[in-house]
């Protein structure tokens, strides 16, 4: 370690600038690329990174941050915590030992099969990036499988490098984990801690002995609320942890948020060195760190650029801050408040947009350089980087006077909203009511989330618009003709409510990011979202209204073909800010208000078109919630707010429906039934339908539909698999205010499992109302 700062990262987007690694992951799971083929082109794209980094200046290069679908599942296999359903999942020709062998486990552990359940998935913090949970019970035995750390050590010495290991730690992968299936109640996956930390001794020692100096141990989950037993495990953990005769030097990382009640706690180990986040609600972590006496003796990597936004840095503050931490700990380096994997590579790969807008934008490429500079200006003075510094000023002083980002008509409007204007005037069981008369639903209706496969022909079609070889009358044609089938094979299955499938949208964030004012969209700015699922959040860089009509024509369009009710569809304004890049210039609140107005004026009109439903989709609402429970009372205070605000000028008989996913619910339950929705559908396929239960407990007293068919997997779910899960959730909710829908939307499934999927939906529904008291279910 040099005695100067250095400039480092936690890790860096994974994909590859022409997302290599998403294409050659499909490729090998089509059948049309070897396993050999898949790890050359990751091997490839991790030496491309190092270099990259090494180029730039980063002093300290990370390792094993690299994923070929999720970190967490890669930890799981480190620890060699993999379900036995999964372990017997490789054909019978793929010997143990060899790649084909070792993917096939791990593509199983992922998205499951034709005949094998996947882990569950659900949200990383308050991220948009979906992580894979392990399953842990009594009967866990780890056992230490250091193979990819180790390989990925060794690719990089190769190239000169001497990197720093990052492995998801003790704690944190424990927390994370839950019980399996056939675990006692109660369990908690802490209690393996005595039996996981021998092997992570093991893992640390294995990396000792091949060079590795220093092993980055990422502790996110010591962010939120903990218990004094989780702390008290924790102080154990790394106790045991360096005490250890043969290890390298530990560095214990956090970010997300400040670490609260677990500073002292990591303080007082013997660990090496301490990686904190200093932006955003983190910054809390500065005066804790000073009242504590700072970190003697141990190094600080200060995150002081934020890694989650895609703003350029204020350099001169970053600056002042990294300078005070100078005097807090025996040694300081600056790196990204965590992985880069949150941000798109490169901004100047936005051609497209307005060079001036192009300044404000940091993706991580440019944070690498930030946190560069900033490294060199505290080892090396200000004046050592006057130009960047001045350069960083003059792209902040242009986006605080840009006309682009104020709005007086919009600030205008949002000031005159009333506490009436975001609610509903008729109660839930009139509008109810006049719901049921309306629609005339048999009990336990079918539908589903939305969109429908985008298929090779559909993405054709915007390509070709986008390239001028169709115009854009021949680009709705396509469109139309897609909806008509949809349409068809709706009503040929028998689903009751029906969708127009969506097939003229991008994203379910971007294609209304594209008609508001004050969103920007890029063409490059991808981000993994989950294995290869990448998205390009939109940014949102000034004040947002609605120009026109979003939605209207395809709803028309769907509507006419059927006399079936088909929803209008259209997304939360919580979920177009959680899935953008949002403005840091003023307070969220504001943003959302901005947002929930232009929303509210589409579903005015999707009512006037005809609309008897409309759904409007806040999946996510539970992700975005503060990692503290101090922060949770006013975040959801103006959350709830903005979805009544969009949906609350309808008239009773309107029903209005809304969607979450992959999160936990149980704490926000209130916060759901504050909302107003009339129907609310959420995932629960791949948790046994435990959100039933949930809604239960709490009373919920409106309508819901627990997700029966998980469409992140390949598999086709049987007849028997959903009527089980609808008599389960039978066994919590009235049938008269259960609806029966997947868990998602459809997009990234093939048109050969949704069909049979719906079909077996449709078959289980009617098969469980054949079997009910009354053939309406008391609706």
């Amino acid at each position: 370690m040099t005695t100067h700062p250095i400039a480092t990262v936690h890790g860096y987007p994974r994909q590859g600038p022409g997302r290599e690694l998403k294409r050659a992951t499909e490729a090998y799971w089509a059948g049309h690329a070897t396993a050999a083929d898949l790890l050359a082109t990751a091997a490839k794209l991790r030496r491309d990174v190092w270099q990259q980094l090494a180029a730039t200046g980063i002093g300290e290069i990370p390792s094993n941050h690299f994923s070929l679908y999720d970190h967490v599942l890669d930890a799981a296999f480190m620890l060699g915590a993999v379900p036995p359903r999964h372990r017997a999942a490789a054909p019978a020709d793929a010997r143990p030992g060899t790649p084909e062998h070792m993917l096939a486990v791990y593509f199983a552990a992922a998205r499951g099969t034709a005949d094998v359940a996947p882990l569950e998935m659900t949200k990383w913090f308050d991220t948009n990036y979906h992580y894979l949970v392990p399953e842990l019970g009594p009967d866990t035995v780890f056992r230490a499988d250091p193979g990819k750390p180790l390989t990925e050590f060794a690719e990089a010495k190769l190239l000169g490098h001497t990197t720093r290991p990052v492995l998801l730690g003790p704690i944190s992968f424990l927390l994370l984990s839950k019980p399996h299936a056939d675990a006692p109640a109660g369990f908690q996956p802490l209690t393996l801690l005595d039996r996981l930390l021998p092997v992570y001794a093991e893992i640390l020692a294995d990396l000792r002995a091949v060079g590795a100096e220093w092993v980055q141990l990422d502790e996110p989950a010591l962010v939120q609320d903990r218990t004094p037993a989780e702390l008290d495990a924790t102080a154990r953990a790394y106790r045991d942890l360096t005490a250890l005769t043969s290890r390298p030097r530990l560095l214990v990382a956090s970010y997300f948020d400040a670490l609260g009640e677990a500073l002292p706690v990591l303080a007082r180990t013997a660990v090496e060195g301490l990686a904190l986040d200093f932006t955003g609600p983190a910054a809390a972590n500065l005066p804790a760190l000073a009242s504590l006496g700072g970190l003697p003796g141990k190094r600080l990597v200060a995150g002081v650029v934020d890694g989650r936004n895609i703003w350029t840095a204020h350099l001169e503050q970053a600056l002042a801050t990294s300078a005070t931490l100078l005097g807090l700990a025996n040694h300081v380096d600056i790196a990204p408040s965590c992985s880069l994997l949150h941000v798109p590579l490169d901004a100047t790969a936005e051609r497209d947009l307005d060079p001036q807008v192009r300044r404000w934008l940091a993706f991580a490429r440019q944070k690498t350089d930030e946190v560069v500079t900033l490294a060199r200006g505290l080892a090396e003075g200000r004046d050592t980087i006057a130009p960047q510094l001045a350069a960083n000023r003059a792209a902040r002083d242009s986006r605080a006077t840009s006309t682009l980002t104020h709005d007086p008509a919009v600030r205008a409007r949002c000031a005159a909203v009333r506490p009436e204007d975001a609610r509903r005037t008729t109660p839930y069981t009139e509008r109810a009511t006049a719901q049921h008369a309306r629609l005339g639903l048999p009990a336990l209706p079918t539908t589903t989330i939305g969109s429908f496969p985008q298929t090779a022909d559909l993405r054709t079609a915007r390509a070709e618009l986008r390239a001028g070889r169709i115009d854009a009358a021949g680009y709705r044609e396509r469109m139309a003709a897609e909806i008509r089938e949809v349409i068809a094979f709706q009503e040929k299955t028998g689903l009751d409510v029906l969708v127009h499938g969506e097939p003229e949208r991008n994203d379910m964030v971007q294609y209304f990011a594209e008609q508001l004012t004050g969103f920007l969209t890029t063409r490059h700015g991808w981000v993994q979202s989950y294995g290869t699922r990448y998205v390009r959040p939109p940014v949102i860089a000034g004040d947002v209204s609605r120009p026109h009509p979003m939605t209207i024509d395809w709803y028309r369009c769907a509507q006419d073909l059927t006399d079936r009710p088909v929803k209008g569809m259209l997304t939360g304004p919580v979920t177009m800010l959680a899935w953008s890049f949002v403005r840091d210039d003023q307070p969220l609140a504001d943003t959302v208000r901005q947002v929930a107005l232009a929303l509210r004026d589409e579903v005015t009109d999707l009512e006037a078109a005809g609309a008897a439903v409309v759904q409007v989709d806040e999946p996510a609402l539970r992700e975005t919630l503060p990692l503290r429970r101090t922060a949770h009372a006013s975040y959801l205070a103006w959350a709830t707010e903005a979805f009544s605000l969009t949906t609350s000028g309808v008239r009773a008989d309107t029903q209005i429906h809304t969607h979450m996913c992959y999160a936990e619910f149980g704490d926000i339950l209130s916060a759901i039934d504050d909302l107003d929705a009339d129907v609310i559908s959420l995932e629960a396929a791949r948790s046994a339908m435990a959100v039933a239960a949930e809604l239960a407990t709490a009373g919920y007293p409106r309508e819901a539909g627990p997700g029966v068919y998980d469409i992140h997997s390949p598999r086709v779910p049987t007849t028997e698999e959903i009527t089980g899960l609808l008599r389960t959730a039978l066994a919590h909710l009235p049938a008269e205010r259960l609806w029966v829908n997947p868990d998602c939307g459809l997009k990234t499934r093939h048109w050969a499992e949704v069909r049979p999927a719906l079909e077996n939906l449709v078959a289980a529904a009617r098969a469980v109302r054949a079997t009910l008291a009354t053939p309406d279910g008391g609706r």
